[in-house]
Protein backbone atom coordinates (compact mmCIF):
# COMPACT_ATOMS: atom_id res chain seq x y z
CA UNK A 1 0.00 0.00 0.00
CA UNK A 2 2.81 2.39 0.90
CA UNK A 3 4.54 1.66 -2.42
CA UNK A 4 1.37 2.52 -4.30
CA UNK A 5 0.88 5.77 -2.39
CA UNK A 6 4.50 6.70 -3.01
CA UNK A 7 4.20 5.90 -6.72
CA UNK A 8 0.99 7.94 -6.92
CA UNK A 9 2.70 10.88 -5.23
CA UNK A 10 5.64 10.67 -7.63
CA UNK A 11 3.21 10.48 -10.56
CA UNK A 12 1.47 13.64 -9.36
CA UNK A 13 4.86 15.35 -9.11
CA UNK A 14 5.75 14.32 -12.67
CA UNK A 15 2.48 15.77 -13.94
CA UNK A 16 2.77 18.92 -11.87
CA UNK A 17 6.29 19.65 -13.05
CA UNK A 18 5.55 18.70 -16.68
CA UNK A 19 8.35 16.14 -16.73
CA UNK A 20 10.23 16.26 -20.07
CA UNK A 21 9.84 12.54 -20.82
CA UNK A 22 6.19 12.62 -19.85
CA UNK A 23 5.56 15.66 -22.03
CA UNK A 24 7.37 14.08 -24.97
CA UNK A 25 5.26 10.92 -24.81
CA UNK A 26 1.98 12.83 -24.48
CA UNK A 27 2.76 15.19 -27.38
CA UNK A 28 3.68 12.27 -29.65
CA UNK A 29 0.54 10.36 -28.67
CA UNK A 30 -1.69 13.35 -29.41
CA UNK A 31 0.04 14.06 -32.71
CA UNK A 32 -0.24 10.50 -33.97
CA UNK A 33 -3.82 9.95 -32.79
CA UNK A 34 -5.17 13.30 -34.00
CA UNK A 35 -3.57 12.72 -37.42
CA UNK A 36 -5.01 9.23 -37.64
CA UNK A 37 -8.48 10.44 -36.57
CA UNK A 38 -8.40 13.27 -39.14
CA UNK A 39 -7.43 10.90 -41.98
CA UNK A 40 -10.02 8.33 -40.90
CA UNK A 41 -12.62 11.10 -40.81
CA UNK A 42 -11.65 12.38 -44.28
CA UNK A 43 -12.00 8.87 -45.72
CA UNK A 44 -14.91 7.60 -43.66
CA UNK A 45 -17.35 10.52 -44.08
CA UNK A 46 -17.55 10.40 -47.92
CA UNK A 47 -17.69 6.61 -47.88
CA UNK A 48 -20.42 6.42 -45.24
CA UNK A 49 -22.40 9.10 -47.06
CA UNK A 50 -22.05 7.40 -50.45
CA UNK A 51 -23.45 4.16 -49.01
CA UNK A 52 -26.70 6.02 -48.35
CA UNK A 53 -27.17 8.41 -51.28
CA UNK A 54 -25.91 6.30 -54.19
CA UNK A 55 -26.82 2.92 -55.60
CA UNK A 56 -23.59 0.98 -55.14
CA UNK A 57 -23.19 -2.68 -56.20
CA UNK A 58 -22.80 -4.86 -53.13
CA UNK A 59 -23.93 -2.05 -50.82
CA UNK A 60 -25.38 -4.45 -48.27
CA UNK A 61 -22.14 -6.41 -48.05
CA UNK A 62 -20.13 -3.20 -47.66
CA UNK A 63 -22.36 -2.01 -44.81
CA UNK A 64 -22.11 -5.37 -43.04
CA UNK A 65 -18.33 -5.36 -43.50
CA UNK A 66 -17.96 -1.83 -42.12
CA UNK A 67 -19.95 -2.73 -39.02
CA UNK A 68 -18.10 -6.03 -38.60
CA UNK A 69 -14.76 -4.20 -38.72
CA UNK A 70 -15.75 -2.18 -35.64
CA UNK A 71 -14.46 -5.14 -33.64
CA UNK A 72 -11.29 -5.53 -35.69
CA UNK A 73 -8.52 -6.79 -33.37
CA UNK A 74 -5.75 -4.16 -33.18
CA UNK A 75 -2.97 -6.77 -33.13
CA UNK A 76 -4.24 -8.18 -36.44
CA UNK A 77 -4.14 -4.69 -37.95
CA UNK A 78 -0.64 -4.24 -36.55
CA UNK A 79 0.49 -7.52 -38.06
CA UNK A 80 -1.03 -6.69 -41.46
CA UNK A 81 0.59 -3.24 -41.54
CA UNK A 82 3.90 -4.73 -40.38
CA UNK A 83 3.85 -7.25 -43.25
CA UNK A 84 3.01 -4.50 -45.76
CA UNK A 85 5.75 -2.16 -44.55
CA UNK A 86 8.52 -4.64 -43.74
CA UNK A 87 11.51 -4.79 -46.08
CA UNK A 88 10.14 -7.88 -47.82
CA UNK A 89 6.61 -6.43 -48.02
CA UNK A 90 5.02 -4.64 -50.99
CA UNK A 91 5.47 -1.22 -49.37
CA UNK A 92 8.83 -1.89 -47.79
CA UNK A 93 10.56 0.58 -50.12
CA UNK A 94 8.84 3.43 -48.27
CA UNK A 95 10.99 2.75 -45.24
CA UNK A 96 8.38 3.89 -42.73
CA UNK A 97 8.20 0.82 -40.47
CA UNK A 98 8.99 1.70 -36.84
CA UNK A 99 8.16 5.36 -37.41
CA UNK A 100 5.23 7.54 -36.28
CA UNK A 101 3.93 7.37 -39.87
CA UNK A 102 3.45 3.61 -39.58
CA UNK A 103 1.61 4.15 -36.30
CA UNK A 104 -0.69 6.67 -37.98
CA UNK A 105 -1.43 4.15 -40.74
CA UNK A 106 -2.38 1.46 -38.21
CA UNK A 107 -4.57 3.79 -36.15
CA UNK A 108 -6.23 5.16 -39.29
CA UNK A 109 -7.23 1.65 -40.37
CA UNK A 110 -8.80 1.11 -36.95
CA UNK A 111 -10.64 4.45 -37.08
CA UNK A 112 -12.11 4.28 -40.58
CA UNK A 113 -14.79 1.63 -39.83
CA UNK A 114 -15.95 3.66 -36.81
CA UNK A 115 -16.44 6.80 -38.89
CA UNK A 116 -18.12 4.92 -41.75
CA UNK A 117 -20.55 3.14 -39.43
CA UNK A 118 -21.49 6.27 -37.45
CA UNK A 119 -21.88 8.47 -40.54
CA UNK A 120 -23.89 5.80 -42.33
CA UNK A 121 -26.32 5.47 -39.42
CA UNK A 122 -26.65 9.24 -39.21
CA UNK A 123 -27.24 9.65 -42.95
CA UNK A 124 -29.86 6.89 -43.09
CA UNK A 125 -32.06 8.86 -40.68
CA UNK A 126 -31.38 12.35 -42.01
CA UNK A 127 -31.50 11.42 -45.70
CA UNK A 128 -34.90 9.82 -45.21
CA UNK A 129 -36.12 13.10 -43.67
CA UNK A 130 -34.43 15.72 -45.84
CA UNK A 131 -32.94 14.01 -48.88
CA UNK A 132 -36.02 13.77 -51.12
CA UNK A 133 -37.07 17.32 -50.25
CA UNK A 134 -33.69 18.71 -51.29
CA UNK A 135 -33.68 16.67 -54.52
CA UNK A 136 -37.16 17.85 -55.42
CA UNK A 137 -35.98 21.43 -54.90
CA UNK A 138 -33.41 20.87 -57.61
CA UNK A 139 -30.27 20.13 -55.61
CA UNK A 140 -27.86 17.53 -56.95
CA UNK A 141 -27.24 14.45 -54.82
CA UNK A 142 -23.80 15.74 -53.90
CA UNK A 143 -25.09 19.16 -52.88
CA UNK A 144 -28.02 17.62 -51.01
CA UNK A 145 -25.58 15.35 -49.16
CA UNK A 146 -23.56 18.40 -48.12
CA UNK A 147 -26.67 20.05 -46.72
CA UNK A 148 -27.67 16.92 -44.83
CA UNK A 149 -24.16 16.55 -43.40
CA UNK A 150 -24.34 20.14 -42.20
CA UNK A 151 -27.63 19.37 -40.45
CA UNK A 152 -25.99 16.42 -38.71
CA UNK A 153 -22.72 18.18 -37.93
CA UNK A 154 -22.91 17.43 -34.21
CA UNK A 155 -22.92 13.73 -35.00
CA UNK A 156 -19.99 14.22 -37.36
CA UNK A 157 -18.03 15.68 -34.47
CA UNK A 158 -19.01 12.64 -32.41
CA UNK A 159 -17.70 10.38 -35.19
CA UNK A 160 -14.35 12.21 -35.21
CA UNK A 161 -14.04 12.06 -31.44
CA UNK A 162 -14.94 8.35 -31.47
CA UNK A 163 -12.15 7.69 -33.98
CA UNK A 164 -9.75 9.73 -31.86
CA UNK A 165 -10.78 7.86 -28.71
CA UNK A 166 -10.14 4.53 -30.44
CA UNK A 167 -6.73 5.73 -31.63
CA UNK A 168 -5.45 7.31 -28.41
CA UNK A 169 -6.27 4.21 -26.34
CA UNK A 170 -4.74 1.72 -28.79
CA UNK A 171 -1.63 -0.27 -27.90
CA UNK A 172 -1.53 -3.61 -29.76
CA UNK A 173 -1.12 -2.34 -33.32
CA UNK A 174 1.23 0.55 -32.68
CA UNK A 175 3.64 -1.43 -30.53
CA UNK A 176 4.04 -3.83 -33.47
CA UNK A 177 4.55 -1.23 -36.19
CA UNK A 178 6.16 1.48 -34.03
CA UNK A 179 8.53 -0.63 -31.96
CA UNK A 180 8.04 1.48 -28.80
CA UNK A 181 11.31 3.37 -29.40
CA UNK A 182 12.08 5.83 -26.63
CA UNK A 183 11.92 9.43 -27.79
CA UNK A 184 10.58 8.45 -31.22
CA UNK A 185 7.61 6.06 -31.27
CA UNK A 186 6.78 5.63 -27.59
CA UNK A 187 3.18 6.65 -26.86
CA UNK A 188 1.20 6.78 -23.65
CA UNK A 189 -0.26 3.30 -23.98
CA UNK A 190 2.98 1.60 -25.03
CA UNK A 191 4.90 3.44 -22.31
CA UNK A 192 2.36 2.34 -19.69
CA UNK A 193 2.74 -1.28 -20.80
CA UNK A 194 6.54 -1.07 -20.72
CA UNK A 195 6.87 0.78 -17.42
CA UNK A 196 4.40 -1.55 -15.70
CA UNK A 197 6.31 -4.62 -16.90
CA UNK A 198 9.49 -3.06 -15.48
CA UNK A 199 7.78 -2.32 -12.17
CA UNK A 200 8.27 1.43 -12.63
CA UNK A 201 4.79 2.49 -11.59
CA UNK A 202 5.29 6.25 -11.20
CA UNK A 203 5.55 7.11 -14.91
CA UNK A 204 2.92 4.50 -15.78
CA UNK A 205 0.49 6.02 -13.27
CA UNK A 206 1.19 9.55 -14.48
CA UNK A 207 0.50 8.54 -18.08
CA UNK A 208 -2.57 6.58 -17.01
CA UNK A 209 -3.98 9.62 -15.21
CA UNK A 210 -3.41 11.79 -18.28
CA UNK A 211 -5.00 9.16 -20.53
CA UNK A 212 -8.09 9.03 -18.31
CA UNK A 213 -8.30 12.83 -18.32
CA UNK A 214 -8.07 12.84 -22.12
CA UNK A 215 -10.80 10.20 -22.40
CA UNK A 216 -13.07 12.21 -20.11
CA UNK A 217 -12.27 15.37 -22.09
CA UNK A 218 -13.24 13.67 -25.35
CA UNK A 219 -16.58 12.59 -23.85
CA UNK A 220 -17.20 16.07 -22.43
CA UNK A 221 -16.36 17.73 -25.76
CA UNK A 222 -18.70 15.41 -27.63
CA UNK A 223 -21.53 16.18 -25.20
CA UNK A 224 -20.82 19.93 -25.18
CA UNK A 225 -20.59 20.22 -28.96
CA UNK A 226 -23.84 18.30 -29.33
CA UNK A 227 -25.66 20.64 -26.94
CA UNK A 228 -24.11 23.77 -28.52
CA UNK A 229 -24.95 22.83 -32.08
CA UNK A 230 -28.49 21.77 -31.26
CA UNK A 231 -29.07 24.88 -29.11
CA UNK A 232 -29.94 22.90 -25.98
Amino acid sequence: MNDFVQALGTAATLIGHLDAELREVVVLSLGVSLSAAAIAFAIGVPFGTALVIYRIPGKGALIVTANALLGLPPVVVGLAVYLLLSRSGPLGALGILFTPTAMIVAQTILGIPIVIALVHRMMVDLWATYGDVLLVDGASRLRAAGSVLNIGRERLITAFLAAFGRAIAEVGAIIIVGGNIRGYTRTMTTAIALETSKGELSLALALGIILIILSMTVSALSYSFGRFLTGR
